[in-house]
């Protein structure tokens, strides 16, 4: 409160590193890069090529939009783009209702958030075998976000979800495989 650069783009500063109060942070381009810095670009990228050859894909944030690479999607398509706030078992039955209407949803979210939605991983996506994907961001072990968001659990408590189908890129050209192979996939 009381720095209105702050104030009028909140979303650039959460969780942000140094930067010249007399300017302020600036914004990411509003397209992923050609050469990915990071696998937040290569998912953006990915996603934006498969969202433009299928107009089912859509794409859905609990108000991470700009942590998970989803900003330029937002801009491009917002018509097809969701941030249901901070309510990532909501966006996850979000999600569900969508694919169960003939979408084919792209939930972003950071693995320490996904555990929120744990149940409805279960009950709404994986019984129902609906085709929807949970793209898994900061999954792993992650360095700059902290201990609070690491994402050492995610083997443990996605394994034995019955049905679901999980992938492990390890870089930027299986990232883009394990999109396109969970695209034309079946279930969740």
């Amino acid at each position: 409160h009381g720095y209105p650069p702050a104030e009028q783009t909140p979303s650039l500063y959460h969780a942000v590193g140094p930067f010249d109060p007399r300017v302020g942070v600036e914004p990411k381009p509003a397209d992923p890069p050609a050469e990915p810095a990071d696998f937040d670009d290569c998912f953006a990228g990915a996603l934006l090529a498969l969202a433009e050859q299928d107009p089912r894909v859509c794409a859905v944030t609990a108000a991470m939009q700009d942590g998970t690479g989803l900003a330029c999607f937002a801009e491009r398509f917002p018509d097809r783009f969701f941030d249901v706030g901070i309510a990532e078992a909501h966006a996850v039955s979000f999600a569900a209702g969508l694919a169960r209407n003939g979408c084919l949803p792209v939930f972003a979210v950071y693995s320490t958030f996904l555990q929120r939605g744990y149940d409805q991983l279960i009950h709404d996506l994986a019984l129902n075998r609906l085709h929807a994907i949970v793209g898994v961001d900061r999954a792993g072990v992650v360095g700059a976000d902290g201990e609070t968001h690491q994402g050492v659990f995610d083997p443990a408590f996605l394994q034995n979800i019955p049905g679901l189908t999980v992938y492990s890129p390890a870089n930027y050209a299986q990232l883009r495989y394990a999109l396109s192979a969970a695209v034309l996939a079946d279930g969740p």
